[in-house]
């Protein structure tokens, strides 16, 4: 369980980062596999305490200014509302 290995409270401030792939210089993940880095090499994940590998499987706007996105982390389901200005790059299927 996430809830255990990551406790949030209400109240709690996170940050919160969508990423296409953990390679600092921005080359793609295959997204079928995960390969480790190799020994020593810098990834994103390195600058933050949890990470998750998920899918984008719904995005969709209440009005204007209100957009959500529905994530699946193997089984763990996230929604997230906000902003669509600051969510505009994120797309139904993304890994």
């Amino acid at each position: 369980h996430h809830c255990e290995l990551y406790p949030l409270w209400e109240g709690d401030k996170i940050t919160l980062v969508l990423a296409s792939t953990l390679h600092l210089d921005g080359t793609p993940d295959d997204h079928f596999s995960y390969q480790p880095p190799f020994k020593g090499e810098p990834t994103l994940a390195d600058n933050y305490e949890y990470v998750c590998h998920g899918r984008v499987f719904d995005v969709s706007y209440k009005n204007i200014s209100n957009l959500t996105i529905a994530a699946s982390f193997g089984g763990l389901l996230m929604r997230l509302q906000g902003d669509p200005r600051h969510l505009t790059n994120v797309t139904p299927n993304m890994r």
